[in-house]
């Protein structure tokens, strides 16, 4: 005997399937270019390593918008990852949604306080 689920079928967790897994794909993609070029600088570097060094990596203003790019994209991919875990296993709404607001408001700050640093060098 077949069973025809039809259009009543119940799918459980976020429901955002291929969009989500590729927004976080493409993200990690980046946020690994940017560790590469990032260590291809450093390999390339003469001399020791310290404050002067790194100000010079991220001195130049393509520097400063990649690493920018890499903060927004790092965040999404947090944010995504979060709230997947988030809605599949905390069922309560009302802690879930303030799961999800502390979330955000963490992530935001995180990211200006990155981009404080950055442009601050």
């Amino acid at each position: 005997m077949a069973v025809n689920y039809g259009t009543k079928r119940n799918v459980v967790g976020a429901h955002y399937g291929t969009r989500d897994w590729l927004a976080q794909r493409i993200t990690a993609s980046l946020m690994a270019l940017f560790t590469l070029i990032v260590l291809a600088q450093l390999a390339l570097t003469k001399g020791p390593i310290g404050y002067d060094k790194w100000s010079g990596i991220y001195a130049s203003q393509w520097m400063k918008v990649l690493t920018f790019t890499v903060f927004v994209a790092m965040s999404y991919h947090i944010w995504v990852g979060m709230r997947d875990v988030l809605m599949d296993y905390v069922k309560p709404v009302a802690i879930r949604l303030g799961l999800q607001v502390f979330t955000i408001v963490w992530l935001t700050a995180c990211a200006a306080w990155g981009v404080q640093v950055l442009w601050r060098l």
